[in-house]
C-alpha cells in the first residue's frame, strides 16, 4: 500500500457492490483530472448504507460556488502560498481540480466549476460526497448573491438528507471591500434566507458554519483552522495538551501551525486575537525564509555532539514581547506570546516543557498500524 495514501483519521462512506462502470459514473470520471475511482453500480440513494471509511481513502474538502465566487483564489493562497494579488490573473475553473496536501494529516482539497450541476441525475453523488469532510461553499459577497444562496441551500437538502454527517462550511468572502455596517447586514441576511430555508424542510440544527473571509488578510487561514480542526478526532487532546504547556510556562496564547499553509489546528482555549494570531504567522514566514538560506548541508561541516533536529527560535519586539518558535516535525510547529518577565528568564525550562510536549504530540500522531507493518516487515525480513 502506498505509504502517501495513509491517514490517522476515520471518516464515513458509502459501499457499493462492485460491478461495471454506468454512464454517470463513466460521466463523472470523464470531468475528474486524474482521478482513480472503484467500479461500482448504482442503487436507489435509499438503499445506501453507511460503512467506516477505509483508511487509505483521504479525506476530502470541496470547495464550491458559483463562476468568480473565489474559490481557486482561496484553495492557491492557503495551500500553495500565492500571493494575493497575483490570484487576479487566475483563470475561471472549467474542470474539477484535485489537490493532494501531504502534511501532518493527508487529505485532498476539490475545487469545483461553478457551472457544474452535479446534483443533477447524471452525476454519482456518492463519487462526490462519499469520503468527503467538509464541503466550502464560497460566497460573493460584493456580487449578487441570491443564486449562490438558492444553490447552496438545494446542495445542503441534498447532503443533509443522504449524508448528514458532512459539515457545511460557508465562506463570505470578499468582505474586504465592504464596510463594517455593510459587512454586517450581508452576513445576517445569508444567515437568516439559508437557516429560514433549512427550518421549513425540517432541519433545526444542521451543520452549518458562517465565516467572513478574505485572501487580503488572515481572515481565510483563520476559517480554514476551523474548518480542518473539525476532521481531527484528537482536538480536545491536543488542545488539553497546549493548555497545561502554556499554564506551567506561562504563555499568552499558543498555537500549533502547520508550518505549509500557516493555518493552526489547534490551540489553547483563551479567546484568539487575531493580531497575535498574524504576528506569529508571519513568524514562522520569516523562520522559513531564514532556514532555507543557512540550512544547506556543507561537505566539510561537522557536528559537536548530539544536535537538536528541530528549528527553534525567539525573538523580542520593541513591546518587550517575546514570540518562541519551536519545530515539533517536518509539518508542525508550535508558536508562543509571552508577555510574563519571569517566563522570559526562564527559556531552560521552556525549552524543557516544549521536548515533552513534543513527545505527547508524537503519541497522538502516531499512526500505529504503520508501525506495526514496519515491525511486521522487519521481523518477516530476519525470517528469511
Amino acid at each position: 500500500m502506498d505509504p502517501d495514501s495513509e491517514h490517522c483519521l476515520s471518516t464515513s462512506c458509502l459501499l457499493y457492490t462492485p460491478a461495471y462502470k454506468t454512464n454517470a459514473r463513466l460521466s463523472l470520471e470523464i470531468i475528474l483530472q486524474g482521478t482513480n475511482h472503484v467500479s461500482g453500480s448504482v442503487q436507489p440513494r435509499s438503499a445506501l448504507i453507511p460503512n467506516t471509511q477505509a483508511r487509505d481513502a483521504k479525506p476530502r474538502l470541496l470547495l464550491m460556488g458559483l463562476r468568480r465566487s473565489g474559490k481557486s483564489s482561496i484553495a492557491s493562497v492557503v495551500f500553495h502560498k500565492m500571493p494575493p494579488n497575483e490570484t487576479l490573473f487566475l483563470e475561471s475553473t472549467t474542470r474539477i481540480q484535485k489537490d493532494s496536501i501531504h502534511s501532518f494529516m493527508d487529505f485532498q482539497v476539490w475545487d469545483f466549476p461553478g457551472q457544474l450541476e452535479y446534483l443533477e441525475p447524471s452525476f454519482d453523488l456518492e463519487d462526490i460526497f462519499g469520503s468527503l469532510g467538509a464541503l466550502v461553499w464560497v460566497i460573493d459577497a460584493q456580487d449578487d448573491y441570491l443564486d449562490s444562496v438558492a444553490r447552496l441551500n438545494r446542495t445542503i437538502l441534498t447532503v443533509q438528507q443522504y449524508y448528514p454527517g458532512i459539515n457545511i462550511e460557508v465562506f463570505i468572502h470578499k468582505v474586504d471591500g465592504l464596510s463594517d455596517e455593510f459587512r454586517t447586514d450581508i452576513y445576517q441576511d445569508i444567515v437568516q434566507r439559508i437557516s429560514d430555508e433549512l427550518s421549513d424542510a425540517g432541519y433545526e440544527n444542521a451543520p452549518v458554519h458562517y465565516y467572513l473571509t478574505s485572501i487580503y488578510d488572515y481572515s481565510v487561514f483563520e476559517a480554514f483552522s476551523k474548518v480542518i480542526q473539525k476532521l481531527i478526532p484528537n482536538l480536545s487532546t491536543l488542545e488539553n495538551l497546549i493548555n497545561t504547556l502554556g499554564n506551567n510556562c506561562g504563555f499568552e496564547k499558543t498555537y500549533l501551525f502547520d508550518v505549509l499553509s500557516k493555518i493552526y489546528i489547534a490551540s489553547d482555549t483563551r479567546p484568539v486575537d487575531m493580531a497575535c494570531y498574524e504576528m506569529c504567522s508571519d513568524y514562522i514566514d520569516v523562520i522559513v525564509d531564514v532556514s532555507e538560506l543557512y540550512s544547506w548541508d556543507h561537505p566539510e561541516r561537522r557536528p559537536k555532539g548530539d544536535q537538536i533536529q528541530e528549528a527553534e527560535s525567539h525573538v523580542v519586539l520593541h513591546d518587550d514581547t517575546m514570540i518562541h518558535l519551536m519545530e515539533m516535525n517536518k509539518y508542525l510547529c508550535l508558536v508562543s506570546v509571552i508577555r510574563n518577565r519571569e517566563s522570559k528568564e526562564k527559556r531552560g525550562l521552556i525549552d524543557l516543557n516544549c521536548r515533552t510536549f513534543q513527545d505527547g504530540l508524537n503519541e497522538v500522531f502516531s499512526r500505529r498500524w504503520e508501525q506495526l507493518e514496519e515491525t511486521n516487515h522487519l521481523d518477516g525480513g530476519a525470517l528469511t
